[in-house]
């Protein structure tokens, strides 16, 4: 039997595929351009040329998908039964990605909400599950949209990178702020904040770093049952250790998720990203 709302999102959500499969979310990929060979967000062809390029300084850049793509997602699910799609992205103040969905929206054949998470990575996966789950349970596009929203809303993304540079060099945070955090060879912590990325602290090391990356997870999620992602790139050591200790600290811990984010997430923050996401349930 047909799903009466479809869910689509975007790559960068970085869902596992068990998620996907289950609940038939439909993906539509970014783009990520590798010293001049544009290569799909999300596939192992991308995943390996990221980090080699990063290191050795080729030139590295991401595109959004173009409507076109959203509306052939949009246009699928209708032919398939569907009667509205629920259609969730990474924050609007990062990517257009959110307006070329709501370009395509504007033309489907059914009614179509594009939510703009305000958030990325799996803070914007957790709000697709909610979304999905919502829909699967046989709420209105409506109720699915507004799942989606409150789990992001609730949610936090909290992130360490190794430099600045990269993301200074995409246009993803200010150059006030890049100098703010190369200062004194400081270690930048970071995270969402109101839809952009915003410098939240800066500490000595990598290891005060990933420790206070530790208290602001605990700190947030107090008794409260939650999931929680440890994302990383190129950095699994430092992730899985971290993963750990979160293991023991969280008393109401749900569902604990460790993996790399994808080649278009990546090409911004470069490698050594070690970012969190708690999301209350």
């Amino acid at each position: 039997m047909p799903r009466s709302v479809a869910v689509v999102t975007d790559s960068t959500a970085y869902l596992e595929r068990a998620d996907v499969d289950r609940h038939g979310i439909v993906s539509v990929p970014l783009t990520v351009v590798v010293d001049g060979a544009p290569l799909e967000d999300g596939t192992p062809e991308a995943a390996a040329a990221l980090v080699p390029a990063l290191r050795s300084r080729l030139a590295v850049t991401t595109s959004r998908p173009g409507p076109e793509l959203f509306a052939r997602a949009y246009r699928a699910a209708a032919e398939a039964g569907a009667s509205a799609v629920v259609s969730v992205h990474l924050s609007s103040e990062i990517s257009g990605t959110w307006d070329a969905a709501v370009v395509a929206a504007e033309r489907a054949t059914v009614p179509v909400h594009v939510v703009d998470s305000g958030t990325i990575a799996a803070a914007l996966g957790y709000g697709v599950l909610a979304a999905a789950e919502a829909a699967a349970s046989g709420a209105s596009a409506e109720a699915a949209a507004e799942a989606a929203r409150r789990r992001t809303a609730a949610s936090r993304a909290h992130f360490y990178v190794d430099t600045l540079d990269h993301l200074r060099r995409g246009g993803r945070i200010n150059a006030a702020q890049a100098l703010f955090g190369s200062a004194l060879a400081v270690k930048p912590l970071l995270e969402m904040r109101d839809g952009r990325i915003e410098l939240r602290e800066k500490v000595r090391t990598a290891g005060r770093a990933l420790a206070r990356l530790e208290e602001l997870v605990v700190e947030h999620a107090g008794s409260t049952e939650v999931d929680v992602a440890v994302q990383h790139l190129a950095a699994h050591d430092r992730a899985a250790e971290l993963a750990e200790r979160l293991l023991q600290r969280l008393p109401a811990l749900g569902r604990l998720q460790v993996g790399e984010v994808g080649a278009v997430l990546g090409a911004h923050t470069g490698p050594g990203l070690v970012g969190v996401i708690t999301a209350p349930r």
